[in-house]
């Protein structure tokens, strides 16, 4: 698990939304909120830990972006995000 775990952590990457548009156009993203640390989730969902993703998810903690989201990403895309890739998903979490 820790090997996943580095590996991991070392695909973060700072990314202007921009870029994660064709993510976006093919219902990849899934947003971490600031409650969660964004290496963990990636960590979670690449080991299947079903329990702990489901939680999340009943939470809201992680979440497919709303189209209002989506609109406002879209309107400013030079908006960054941290990411980390969790195939077929890009996780995302919105830089201060």
């Amino acid at each position: 698990m820790q090997d996943i775990k580095n590996k991991l952590a070392e695909d973060i990457a700072d990314i202007e939304w921009r870029d994660l548009i064709p993510h976006s156009q093919r219902d990849a993203i899934i947003v971490v909120t600031p409650h969660l640390n964004l290496l963990d989730v990636g960590v979670a969902i690449a080991n299947d830990n079903t329990q702990s993703v489901q939680h999340w998810i009943s939470e809201s903690l992680i979440y497919k972006p709303s189209a209002q989201q989506l609109s406002d990403w879209n309107a400013q895309p030079e908006t960054k995000f941290s990411t980390l890739i969790v195939q077929p998903f890009v996780l995302v979490a919105q830089s201060d």
